[in-house]
């Protein structure tokens, strides 16, 4: 066969490798969930334990945003080079360690330092997953299963969570990150051995070997192997990240940019105070972590029902005028 490889993907219903695929993207997404708010989980614990004020608190709930920054635009252009697959794993072992090293913390400082290196995990992983979850699925189901993905964020905090509440009722705050970084590690067999290097990326990319890896991917998609590569069109080629900038995507480029940056300020702002404010008011440390838990049950029920309405084809009724 000399078809494009990718379009038989896009043709083809889904075979159980690539919904296995999807389910591991929703997965590593509830991990970020989780790794991402672990700080707030566990930030009444720290403030006690350690004598610090909100403001020094503030610094130290942010590290981590600081670090999925960096890591969503450097690492998000790794996965553009050295491949998905690759670049998953690595995300996971940063976080993993990263995780690790922050239940063994003795101080601000040291905490700081390790919640910015997970949070250039988080970042990486969260710039990869959106592309894996796209190029593993055909064109029928990749909405869906970007958006399946998506729902993935709020469940592993809500999951999560629910976990680290109950572990904060026996143990102190590095409960929370040893739990998290177990998590996280039992997630690099599960990519090692179901994940295999996009499709898409080996064929655009093509680096050495990239026709062997399409053909062992295709065959555990069940689909005949290509004899040979599509060709990369010129066009393609001269592409780079600054093409958002040219003046005719400028505007909106700067706009939703704007736009998502207000929303996520809010949103995080929201969510890395809400645990030490429950605990000011009185509560137990396990109790903050619940509430939190319900502020991300919202999220996944809003988000689930956008999936139902689409899954069902339901389409809000137009009113005419009377």
């Amino acid at each position: 066969m000399s078809l494009d490889p990718r379009e038989t993907i896009a043709k083809n219903p889904m075979s159980a490798i690539q919904i296995a695929v999807v389910a591991i993207t929703i997965g590593l997404n509830a991990l970020d969930g989780f790794d991402v708010l672990s700080i707030s989980f566990a930030s009444p614990g720290i403030a006690r334990a350690w004598g610090i004020d909100r403001k020094v608190l503030g610094f130290v709930l942010s590290m981590e945003l600081l670090g999925m920054g960096l890591g969503s635009i450097f690492l998000g252009g790794v996965a553009d080079k050295i491949g998905r697959r690759r670049t998953l794993l690595g995300c996971l072992v940063v976080m993993t360690v990263g995780m690790i090293m922050a239940s063994r913390a003795k101080g601000v400082y040291d905490l700081s330092v390790w919640r910015v290196f997970t949070g250039l995990g988080i970042g990486g992983m969260l710039a990869s997953i959106n592309a894996v979850a796209a190029e593993f699925s055909n064109a029928r189901r990749r909405s869906l299963s970007v958006s399946l993905m998506a729902i993935g964020y709020p469940i592993g905090a809500v999951i999560g969570g629910s976990i680290a509440a109950q572990l904060l009722k026996q143990g102190d705050w590095r409960v929370v990150f040893e739990f998290g970084a177990a998590a996280t590690a039992a997630f690099i067999p599960l990519v090692f051995w179901l994940v295999p290097e996009s499709v898409s990326w080996l064929c655009r990319r093509q680096p050495a070997g990239a026709l062997a890896g399409v053909n062992r991917a295709l065959s555990r998609m069940g689909i005949a192997p290509v004899a040979q590569l599509p060709s990369i069109a010129g066009e393609a080629l001269k592409r780079s990240v600054t093409d958002i900038f040219s003046p005719q995507f400028a505007r909106v480029t700067v706009l939703v940019t704007m736009a998502y940056f207000l929303h996520i300020t809010t949103f995080y702002f929201i969510l890395k105070w809400v645990p030490k404010i429950v605990v000011d008011m009185g509560f137990t440390p396990s109790s903050a972590a619940g509430v939190l838990v319900w502020a991300n049950v919202g999220g996944a029920t809003k988000l689930g029902s956008n999936q139902i309405v689409d899954l069902v084809g339901i389409r809000p009724r137009r009113c005419d005028p009377i």
